[in-house]
């Protein structure tokens, strides 16, 4: 099959009169270097670039399809996930495009490995000196001002004609890395046993959170971990005996606890506690109460390049026959610093976990209106709520408003009229979604106690709740939530608590300010425990 595929298109290129290779055309590329960074130099000729190769998905226009049959609540298919076999038939290329690319490369004295469990993904290896003529690239060094940090990158990149609609895009390439995108987005220690301190006690108080043990075996929840951050099962057991953790207090000693898997090279010592690891393990283990716990730690043997495992374990997760049904996530970054072709493509590969029954969360961020970045905190009120200036929140640039979401952001932008007119993107898809405490979160270091705040207190607290929503769904013969949003804007609107005052400054602005409904500070609200149980059909 595969050498009929090179045979047809060694004949299409002697159609066309010349190989495919010479028949390029620009396919990605950025006008200027990114703030930050400048050029330094062409790259060593001996320099070897790791390279990743997106092909076009046959059909994900109909796994996006089912993907919100399955995940809206009024649809007749709502719950009937799709398998792993469904799910890689819709995102599978198709062998014409396999073919064709496999061909090319050939052409040009390259090879390719599959990378990824549905076959979208190949990677090969190729020396500097040889990687500019196939693709019509210059690629160079850049040096980043603050860091040092040398990398290889071109500022554009063209493909053959013939592959247009069978090859995505090349990566990493005219996608720049921002040293600071992936930090934690929580964090910084803060004065500890004050009255408004936080706990899983306290967030089952505030929130109504049941502290009954989870029952199904099946159910796990998954903590995704990055850039060597480390969670202590020292600190967790340490983290039981305070009397402000009385919700682990009263689980038997080994019981709280969490498995840990690896992925590119990932580890996880026991003698450098991390803070973020820490907060994610010691929250996601006292909120569930007895959901199994997993912590993907992922190391820096990339297959993803200038994602630094963000793919990896999107794909890692899809190869499993039974992934974990929640995943949560504390660390990201802007949107703006990879390419849109990127950002698609890991979108997509959301979608496929989504469609499987998996719910994934990621922290909003702590820059307030300007993003990820981190910026000044002030206390999140806790009777009534109210907004923490970090909440990052505001208006994609890249994707439009989802359908599921039009209602809430049109009563948003009306009320807020004319503010900020011209400064952000009223079409696009509009975040955070929901909220939760995020200020003054006790946790464990290193044997000692202190605080932190930030939006990445809330994922795994959230993240907890729809696990033992899960659990409960389970034990009564129902499905998993899967894809969260068609939900959450719909009948998850009743079980949220309205938060309405305060703002997300940033920019040299005051920020968006929240509203009644959903606002890009604190989304659609705080959850309300019982409402959720009763909103999911319990």
């Amino acid at each position: 099959m595969v050498a009929t595929g090179l045979f047809v298109a060694s004949l299409l290129a002697l159609a066309l009169g010349k190989p495919m290779g010479r028949n390029l055309q620009v396919h990605e590329a950025r006008e200027n270097i990114p703030v930050g960074f400048k050029l330094h130099g062409a790259a060593p000729a001996d320099k070897t670039l790791k390279l990743r190769l997106a092909l076009v998905q046959n059909n994900f226009a109909g796994l996006e399809e089912r993907l919100y049959d399955v995940s809206t609540p009024f649809s007749s298919d709502h719950g009937n996930h799709l398998s792993k076999d469904e799910v890689e038939k819709y995102v599978t290329p198709s062998q014409e495009s396999v073919d064709a690319v496999r061909a090319w490369l050939s052409e040009n004295g390259l090879s390719a490995k599959t990378i990824s469990p549905a076959g979208d993904w190949m990677a090969f290896e190729v020396p500097a000196s040889q990687a500019n003529e196939p693709f019509d690239a210059d690629f160079s060094i850049f040096t980043h001002d603050n860091t040092d940090k040398d990398i290889v990158r071109t500022l554009s990149y063209s493909i053959p004609a013939e592959l247009k609609g069978q090859l995505d895009f090349i990566h990493p390439t005219v996608t720049f890395p921002n040293p600071r995108s992936h930090l934690p987005v929580a964090s910084h220690p803060v004065k500890t046993g004050t009255s408004n301190s936080i706990t899983p006690a306290c967030l089952q108080a505030i929130y109504g959170i049941s502290s009954d043990r989870a029952k199904e075996s099946s159910n796990k929840l998954a903590v995704s971990g990055f850039i060597e951050q480390f969670a202590n099962k020292g600190d967790l057991q340490t983290w039981q005996l305070f009397p402000n953790a009385d919700v682990l207090a009263e689980v038997p000693q080994g019981h709280a606890s969490f498995v840990v898997e690896t992925l590119d090279g990932g580890e996880n010592p026991q003698n450098n506690p991390g803070i973020e690891a820490n907060l994610d393990i010691q929250y996601t283990v006292g909120v569930s109460t007895g959901v199994p716990t997993v912590l993907i730690t992922v190391g820096d043997q990339y297959q993803d390049g200038d994602l630094e495992g963000f793919l990896d374990i999107i794909n890692d997760l899809l190869s499993q026959g039974a992934p974990p049904q929640v995943l949560t996530t504390s660390y990201g970054g802007n949107e703006g610093n990879i390419s849109i072709g990127l950002a698609n493509n890991l979108c997509k590969a959301y979608a496929q976990l989504d469609a499987r029954g998996v719910s994934i969360l990621f922290a909003s961020g702590d820059g307030g209106v300007c993003g990820s970045q981190s910026s000044s905190c002030s206390d999140l009120g806790v009777n009534p709520e109210t907004a923490a200036d970090f909440s990052s929140g505001g208006f994609s640039n890249y994707w439009g408003v989802p359908d599921y979401q039009k209602d809430a952001i049109s009563s948003y932008l009306s009320a807020l009229g004319n503010t900020y007119s011209g400064k952000f993107n009223k079409s696009g898809r509009a975040y955070p979604d929901v909220s939760a405490q995020g200020v003054n979160f006790e946790i464990v270091v290193d044997g000692e106690i202190e605080a932190v705040d930030g939006t990445s207190a809330l994922s795994p607290t959230f993240a907890s709740i729809f696990a033992l929503l899960n659990d409960r769904l389970i034990a009564a013969g129902k499905s998993p939530l899967g894809f969260l949003n068609p939900f959450l804007y719909s009948d998850g609107v009743s079980a949220l608590n309205d938060v309405t005052s305060d703002s997300n400054p940033g920019c040299n602005t005051k920020g968006f300010p929240a509203k009644e409904g959903w606002d890009p500070v604190t989304g659609l609200g705080t959850p309300n425990f019982a409402k959720l149980l009763s909103a999911v059909g319990l």
